[in-house]
């Protein structure tokens, strides 16, 4: 969706197609008329049939402004891609029209080079001068039309532009005819006399190459496709992504002036939502290295990686029972592997509803991990009432007395601090801040948690919640 200066621009790159597109079907109606007359006074099948050619430009030309009109209108419930299709198929119908004015002029020319119809060519100044005119003419056009195509991508303004620059080739092919009837009627060359009709079919042959280039352009649009090697850049610069594992789908459509692209990617499932998200944005941003204006949608699936460790495995398959997984351990005894965990489960629960919940997620890890002869799972209630719970302090010199009295007696350099208990019911909940040193083990800093809150339940009645938050010293918060 546009919004603030995005729309005030796309209104006028609107505004300024319409405007040359008018103007290109000003010109048509122009050239059309004067060549028509002149073309009947002096009974030049190569003017006529660039009056013919015109009149057909001007037919072009009206599809073009109808096309430019309809593409510029915004996207709706029956047009989710926008209207651009308009321009493309507006294209396709120039390349019809050109191709039924070579059926003309080649039928034509066919019965007077076979003098089936024997027709006298009078050319006079008249002649050259609405040739020279198209020429001056079809040359302005195409320019414009050419700059507003580029600017704006717009491939009806595009095959307008080639339409009337392929004019220009074929009003000097008919511009070559006249001035070999007029040379014929000057040296007595009967064989020139029919150097008009000769240029007639060299202006079809131009428009016949020119329709199927159209053509074929309009109708790779029209179908969705791509050039050969623009998937290939897409699947390359978004697998070079950090964190793409797996290019899955690349999608790409024109739509008129507009360009879109689906793109699936795969990440390894343990990223994080927030990383995941980030993954997306590089890859958007790396499609449109290639296609700057493109509307690009990236979707990314989670799969499994090879070297994913069980704890991993046994996390993903928690959050996809909509559970929650901690204090996960994974024991060896005698070559066979029990697992005990805590699984979080909603609070509004009851014990059949939580049990059936981890029964299912337990029949999951013996399925995605095999060879765990045990699973032991403990529920504990999450939700709004868990977790907003009233308490009041109470007790606090008692547990930090406990606290001082184990380092006391230790051999670790530590500083707790920042020590809070309280009471939550009939039991007391502590928090405290332990400094260690920055180097030491992470395994290590834990296994002094574990100790910590052992000594602290047996010194402390009714210990509840224990949690003791390490850090290294100089960042204590």
């Amino acid at each position: 969706m546009l919004h603030g200066d995005e729309t005030d621009l796309q209104k006028a790159a609107d505004r300024e197609k319409r405007w040359v597109a008018l103007s290109s079907l000003l010109a048509a109606i122009v050239l059309t008329a004067f060549k028509l007359v002149v073309g009947l006074w002096t009974n030049s099948l190569g003017i006529l049939s660039e009056a013919a050619h015109s009149g057909l430009d001007l037919v072009a030309a009206a599809i073009t402004f109808w096309a430019v009109r309809m593409s510029g209108l915004p996207a709706d419930h029956r047009h989710t891609y926008g209207h651009g299709k308009f321009e493309n198929l507006s294209a396709l119908l120039e390349t019809i029209l050109l191709l039924v004015t070579c059926v003309w002029i080649v039928w034509e020319s066919v019965r007077r080079l076979l003098l089936l119809e024997s027709v006298e060519v009078t050319v006079n100044a008249w002649s050259f001068i609405v040739v020279i005119v198209s020429i001056v003419i079809d040359y302005s056009r195409s320019r414009a039309l050419k700059k507003a195509a580029d600017k704006h991508q717009s491939q009806a303004l595009e095959a307008d532009a080639l339409h009337f620059s392929t004019d220009i080739w074929s009003s000097l092919v008919v511009l070559f005819g006249l001035f070999g009837v007029k040379a014929a009627s000057i040296f007595h060359a009967s064989w020139l006399e029919k150097a008009d009709t000769v240029a007639a079919l060299g202006v079809a042959v131009i428009v016949v190459g020119v329709s199927i280039r159209l053509g074929k352009k309009s109708l790779d649009d029209l179908l969705d496709a791509i050039p050969d090697d623009l998937r290939e850049q897409v699947i390359r610069v978004t697998g070079e992504v950090a964190g793409v594992q797996e290019v899955k789908l690349v999608r790409l459509r024109r739509s008129g002036p507009e360009v879109f692209a689906d793109v699936t990617l795969t990440a390894d499932r343990s990223v994080a939502f927030e990383q995941s998200h980030e993954i997306a944005n590089q890859a958007e941003t790396a499609v449109r290295r290639i296609l700057p204006k493109a509307d690009v949608v990236v979707h990314i699936e989670p799969t499994e990686t090879d070297d994913e460790h069980i704890l991993t495995t046994i996390r993903v398959l928690a959050a996809r029972h909509h559970l929650g997984a901690h204090a996960i351990r994974l024991y060896m005894d005698n070559e066979k592997r029990s697992l005990h965990l805590h699984l979080e489960v909603d609070e509004s629960l009851s014990l059949d509803e939580g049990h059936r919940q981890a029964t299912a997620f337990e029949q999951a890890v013996h399925e995605a991990v095999p060879g765990i002869s045990r699973i032991v799972t403990h529920l504990e209630p999450i939700g709004h009432a868990s977790a907003m719970l009233p308490a009041e302090l109470a007790c606090q010199k008692q547990v930090e007395q406990v606290i001082e009295d184990y380092f006391r007696t230790s051999s670790i350099a530590a500083k707790p601090h920042d020590v809070e208990v309280h009471r939550i019911g009939n039991d007391l909940a502590v928090s405290f801040h332990c400094t260690l040193d920055a180097s030491t083990p992470i395994t290590d800093a834990h296994e002094l948690t574990v100790l910590l809150e052992k000594h602290l339940r047996t010194r402390v009645p009714s210990l509840g919640q224990v949690v003791i938050h390490v850090e290294p010293f100089g960042q204590a918060k």
